[in-house]
């Protein structure tokens, strides 16, 4: 169990990443640079005393996760589209994640976008310690296929611990007959993922969101100096190369460290991993919607509400 001062940086985290979330999908209009958008939900973390936890998703329509902007990147949202927002904030290592869809000008999907909605917050009335993660899939596959839509079987929810975004169990959105029980003082997220598609992503184009995976000597000072950066300024945690373009705390990354050339190197060396694209077949939506939870009593309680 955590004690009442951790209990507050999980609850801060928790709450500046509602509220970025909420930030994020209101500035989803038609028109909109997605660049503009992740880093207006990035700044407002910053702003709020937290740390960003990874960089921010923002897939759209059957892009259903792991796309984040480049620093010149010019995509813009076009009416009609579905877009995930899905962000996070660390607080001394304490994480908040979560995710909200919403449909840009239109409502031919409303019904898609709901479905993920409802399944979410049909855990959130149930689930808290000792709760079988067989439950938690059996619910939300029951309740996004009663809406008639598919779950995707291949993204899951999962446990967050100190410093560790996806820690211990994975919670599958279906009943793969996993007993484990959710206990007491743990944090996890639940987050369904609803498809008109055929209810599995594939990897698709390479992403830009990468995470260090091993450490390897190197000879390169600006390598190394960069490797340093990383590993005080995101402990273990996925960053991009956007993420470095912004100095904090004492210590500073050099004018002449050049983060994307850097990550580019560290990924061919096999360092840092990247996380691909994840993706429906062409011409389907993915919705999404995702709570941070914390197992306190036999509701656990939701970390990141507004």
């Amino acid at each position: 169990m955590l004690n009442d001062e951790q209990l507050a940086k999980l609850r801060k985290a928790g709450e500046v990443s509602a509220a970025a979330r909420d930030l994020g999908i209101s500035l989803c209009k038609p028109g909109a640079k997605l660049l503009d958008i992740a880093q207006e939900v990035e700044g407002y973390i910053r702003d709020h005393g937290c740390g960003v936890a990874f960089p921010c998703n923002l897939s759209i329509n059957e892009v259903a996760a792991h796309y984040t902007p480049t620093p010149n990147d010019q995509t813009r949202l076009e009416i009609g589209d579905v877009i995930k927002v899905d962000c996070g904030a660390v607080l001394d290592g304490y994480i908040g994640d979560t995710a909200a869809t919403v449909e840009v000008a239109t409502n031919a999907y409303r019904d898609l976008v709901e479905a993920s909605k409802r399944a979410r917050n049909t855990v959130a009335e149930f689930v808290g310690e000792g709760t079988p993660i067989r439950e938690i899939g059996r619910a939300i596959e029951m309740s996004i296929k009663r809406d008639g839509y598919n779950v995707v079987e291949n993204l899951c929810g999962h446990q967050i611990d100190y410093w560790d975004l996806h820690a211990g169990y994975s919670i599958p959105p279906y009943d793969a007959g996993d007993e484990t029980v959710i206990q007491a003082g743990q944090t996890f997220a639940v987050e369904p993922f609803a498809t008109n598609g055929k209810g599995y992503v594939d990897n698709g184009k390479p992403g830009n969101i990468v995470i260090k995976v091993r450490d390897k000597p190197v000879s390169d000072p600006e390598l190394k100096d960069f490797i340093a950066f990383i590993d005080q300024e995101f402990k273990g945690l996925p960053f991009c190369a956007r993420s470095c373009d912004r100095s904090r705390g004492d210590w500073q990354l050099g004018d002449s460290v050049d983060p994307e050339k850097c990550v580019k190197k560290l990924v061919r060396m096999g360092i840092l991993s990247s996380f691909a694209q994840l993706v429906e077949v062409p011409g389907s939506i993915v919705t999404q919607h995702e709570y941070t939870f914390y197992a306190i009593g036999k509701r656990a309680e939701v970390t990141t509400l507004p």
